[in-house]
């Protein structure tokens, strides 16, 4: 099996839980790969991670200790004059950074053996990962996910290049592979399709007994999410005399304005933002709701939801998913079987398709069941991170 290391921007972090389920299942299968992360997550919600797995993820240093940590190196031989020319090359320019954390990893990875590193979103560590291959022919490869992909940040090591030097792109839908394939024909058969997974054993099955019936969304209050525009349906519910609670899990840039359209449109006593949660708190509050409502739309620079892990969970629970077309959320959300996709923005469609799913609970319990039996059979972690494994073997042959 490959011998590989794991390069993250941040890890484990509270927006990534998807990130922390694949090492961890890696764990379960018996395969522990070091764990590099450039940046040590700050001022999160407390989550319950697994000690044992935080403990063997290796933080770098930040700069001025990097930058010495380099420079003792080079003073020792340890560098070939390419790499001392490039670093003298680039200077001070834009993400110059990233080679001297290229450098200071990929010693470490020469000191282990590891020829191959897998890094997650083409951002800051899919860049390292990129001058760790230059510096030291260690190969990479990376899981590219929604605004990486869809709207990524002019970088000089960018996209493109990102693409055209990676052993393999995985990537979380089958939307995102074709839009990876139709802009790099000439590397279309090195992107692939693996599902973000969950332990769907730890999900425990919603019975719809909330009285009022529990609406409740989860996600990063941004623009994207489209919270504004549920808080609005909400409205619409409550003058057409519906009985209904929503909660609205997340922290984010957004809250201030959103806890000021709740209280404009006078529902502080029907809609609530208590926050984040950690995944346990996140798993009862599911169990607990009617619905799951996640209104997804496309930033103006072309920002959007792929797969959002979030819906996943709500079918994992066996809740009817109302949400959007948007990226890859129709392969979760089949209409009129798992769930309801209404058009973005369309607040009087999404009151509509909320009102249906409270009111008529066969409907919703049978949206549901479909939609826990789609998550059996698409979004098994166990089974999704044999199929990475065998794809980094494969890369790592080539």
């Amino acid at each position: 099996m490959t011998k590989f290391a794991y390069l993250f921007e941040r890890f484990p972090s509270f927006g990534q839980t998807f990130c922390y389920r694949e090492v961890a299942e890696l764990a379960q299968q018996g395969v522990r790969p070091p764990v590099f992360a450039i940046r040590k997550p700050k001022d999160e919600p407390p989550q319950d991670w697994d000690e044992g797995i935080v403990q063997r993820v290796h933080y770098l240093p930040e700069e001025k200790e990097l930058l010495d940590d380099v420079r003792r190196a080079s003073k020792k031989g340890k560098l070939t004059g390419e790499v001392i020319a490039a670093l003298d090359e680039w200077g001070r320019r834009p993400d110059f950074l990233r080679l001297h954390q290229a450098v200071y990893v990929g010693l470490r990875l020469q000191e282990m053996e590891i020829g191959h590193v897998h890094a997650h979103f083409a951002g800051m560590a899919t860049r390292t990962a990129f001058w760790i291959q230059r510096f030291f022919r260690i190969s990479f490869s990376f899981t590219a996910h929604a605004n990486d992909i869809f709207a990524p940040r002019n970088f000089e090591i960018g996209l493109n290049k990102l693409v055209d030097t990676s052993r393999l792109i995985v990537t979380e839908t089958d939307y995102a592979a074709k839009f990876l394939r139709e802009r790099f024909p000439e590397r279309a058969e090195r992107i692939h399709r693996i599902y973000n997974g969950l332990n769907l054993s730890r999900f425990r099955r919603a019975d719809f007994s909330s009285t009022p019936p529990l609406i409740i969304a989860i996600g990063r209050l941004i623009p994207k999410k489209g919270f504004a525009d549920l808080i609005h349906a909400c409205r619409l519910l409550l003058e057409r005399g519906k009985l209904f609670r929503c909660e609205i899990l997340g922290e984010g840039p957004l809250q201030r304005e959103l806890h000021g359209q709740i209280d404009q449109f006078d529902l502080l006593k029907w809609v609530e933002m208590p926050g984040a949660k950690p995944q346990h708190e996140i798993r009862e509050r599911l169990a607990a709701a009617g619905v799951f409502v996640l209104p997804s739309v496309i930033d103006p620079d072309g920002g959007m939801d792929n797969l959002p892990t979030v819906i996943m969970e709500a079918m994992a629970t066996g809740l009817p998913v109302i949400s959007t077309a948007i990226g890859g959320i129709p392969e979760m959300v089949i209409q009129n079987e798992t769930g309801i996709l209404v058009p973005p923005r369309d607040i009087d469609a999404f009151a509509d398709a909320i009102e249906k799913v409270i009111v008529d609970l066969s409907f919703a319990r049978r949206l549901g069941e479909n939609g826990h039996k789609r998550a059996c059979d698409r979004f098994s972690i166990e089974r999704n991170v044999r199929t990475l494994l065998t794809l980094l073997d494969a890369a790592r042959g080539e």
